[in-house]
């Protein structure tokens, strides 16, 4: 990953209103090592309408976000669809229940309110891929997809649950009760899973500026994971819901992730 020093400038500090309510000392650190190393704007948002309010008016400001893996995707999200991640880089002091830091971890970027913050001020900046569906969705870390069960019928059905089997079974067919859903994936236009084997389990990575996303495959029934590489990564062929970074989505019938390579810059610890 290409690295270099931190620019030098102001800070736009976006705290959190979760942060704020769960661990108020660990904001407050954040707070003093920021203001005491570089000019820096304290926002405090009590809404994601005043959170996106506050970051389109940064000017030529250094997003801070101070808060859990949410609010760095919040913030990402809005710079992309904003088409202002090009040049700018974002830094993350992570605070939070630990459970609610998972991406944080992965990125690199230290769990200590301290650390973070001096990272924020004399860190080095790295370059990173971004993966972004066709609804300009974005994510950071990875995804996983998991295919609905069909939910079993009821035992002793009445005449109307008997009524709406009838009508599911005509609208769309029937799947065994308990059964996977059956997926079909595709990595850069080849299909690499089919609905002619359950799907377990779908993940994408995205990775560090090569511009190319990890996928793999996890069939019904055991057996090694499938794993390629791939710029454009389509799931379909039934319901499913996923969790990318740290929000879950669904259910969809339908979704394409696409890479975008070295798109955003985060500051971590040199």
């Amino acid at each position: 990953m290409s690295r270099a020093g931190a620019p030098v400038g102001g800070l736009l500090v976006l705290i959190d209103p979760v942060a704020r309510r769960l661990d108020g000392e660990s904001v407050r650190i954040a707070r003093d090592v920021l203001s005491a190393g570089a000019a820096a704007k304290i926002c405090l948002p009590n809404s994601p309408e005043e959170f996106a309010r506050a970051l389109a008016r940064r000017g030529h400001r250094r997003p801070v976000v101070v808060g859990d893996d949410r609010a760095l995707v919040r913030a990402v999200g809005l710079l992309h669809r904003e088409r202002a991640l090009s040049g700018l880089a974002v830094s993350l002091v992570p605070v939070g229940p630990v459970a609610s830091l998972g991406l944080a971890r992965s990125l690199g970027v230290p769990l200590s309110a301290v650390l973070a913050a001096r990272a924020v001020l004399d860190g080095a900046t790295g370059l990173r891929d971004l993966l972004v569906d066709e609804d300009d969705g974005v994510v950071l870390g990875s995804l996983c997809v998991l295919p609905l069960r069909a939910v079993p019928r009821p035992a002793g059905p009445s005449v109307w649950s008997a009524y709406r089997s009838l009508v599911r079974t005509i609208v769309r067919p029937p799947v065994s009760g308990g059964a996977v859903r059956r997926l079909r994936v595709e990595a850069d236009g080849v299909v690499i899973a089919d609905a002619d084997r359950p799907v377990e389990s779908v993940s994408v990575t995205a990775r560090e500026g090569d511009g190319l996303a990890e996928v793999e495959v996890r069939a019904g029934g055991g057996g090694r994971p499938l794993r390629v590489r791939a710029k454009t990564v389509t799931v379909s062929g039934g319901e499913f819901r996923y969790r990318a970074d740290a929000t879950t989505t669904g259910p969809v019938d339908c979704r394409t992730w696409t890479v975008h390579p070295t798109a955003w810059t985060l500051t971590l610890p040199r």
